[in-house]
């Protein structure tokens, strides 16, 4: 699947803004089964200095500065990425997610070194007893690790209610979890907070997701949103995505943008400004796909 996708952000000031330094996470990192082919960023004000390099991570970032005196900034960011199918694995023949918890905790094999940074808590993730109990009917003794991670997927999509105004950045997982609502950083968050309560390494990830209109209604331009999923760790089969707001295994319809601990280390764009008063924020997002005959993603058994 190839895409083209278009990302507009635009931030409107009261007041001018005499300076910004900003990090923006805007252009696709490569995986295992994707590849950017092209892309472009255009910031308006045009920076001063502007500096493209790696995150920890290993995601592209890109570091500018604007001076000049300014009362809108519009980050347009575009690429055309192609996303390959997953091929999704079997559940049932993975380890018991007891072995993949005491792997991660003593295997000293790379990868699992590299996975196990993943289990310890992250700013906006705090592992705690609450958690791990809200997970716990999910990961009976002995059971397949990746059963017992897909259970838990399922059970987030059907017990919380996607709610745009129920959260903010400050509302914690413990809010979320009593209020059972929220939005797919929320689910995110929560699915990988749970996880990481009984010794298991995930991490979250962003990018976008393939939308279609309800049958009969046109496709608005900029309806569609930058997405959140998660990812863990498993030492046989490597990182396995899933999606607790869709209930899914992500295949060539999720395009992957970057990924962290939680949203903090990737956020689209994120920075510090002197002045600028009160501001409102835009977002518009396009995906659009060149084979308009493929399908969804199917949802989890």
């Amino acid at each position: 699947m190839i895409y083209r996708v278009r990302h507009i952000t635009t931030y409107d000031y009261s007041q001018r803004v005499s300076l910004c330094h900003n990090l923006a996470h805007l252009i696709p990192c490569a995986g295992p089964r994707q590849v950017c082919r092209e892309t472009d960023l255009q910031i308006d004000p045009v920076p001063a200095v502007m500096n493209a390099y790696q995150d920890y991570f290993g995601n592209p970032v890109t570091f500018f500065t604007i001076q000049e005196p300014h009362r809108q900034l519009v980050v347009r960011a575009e690429h055309t990425t192609e996303v390959e199918p997953y091929p999704k694995p079997n559940p049932a023949l993975t380890p018991a997610w007891e072995d993949v918890r005491d792997r991660l905790a003593s295997d000293r094999d790379p990868d699992c070194l590299d996975g196990a940074q993943y289990v310890f808590d992250s700013p906006y993730i705090r592992t705690n007893s609450e958690l791990a109990a809200y997970a716990a009917p999910s990961f009976p003794k002995g059971r397949p690790f990746l059963e017992a991670v897909l259970d838990l997927t399922e059970r987030i999509h059907k017990e919380f209610e996607y709610d745009p105004r129920a959260t903010t950045l400050s509302t914690t997982l413990s809010e979320v979890l009593a209020g059972r609502r929220g939005v797919c950083q929320d689910f995110a968050h929560l699915q990988i907070g749970c996880l990481r309560s009984l010794g298991l390494a995930a991490r979250y990830v962003s990018g976008y997701l393939l939308t279609r209109p309800a049958e009969g209604k046109e496709r608005l331009v900029g309806a569609d949103a930058s997405h959140a999923w998660l990812s863990v760790f498993c030492p046989e089969l490597g990182w396995v995505d899933t999606d607790p707001t869709n209930n899914l295994i992500p295949s060539d319809e999720h395009i992957l943008l970057a990924w962290g601990r939680d949203y903090d280390d990737v956020s689209p764009i994120k920075g510090v400004i002197l002045g600028g008063g009160e501001h409102h924020v835009k977002v518009s997002v396009d995906v659009d796909c060149s084979d308009e005959s493929a399908r969804p993603s199917e949802p989890l058994p």
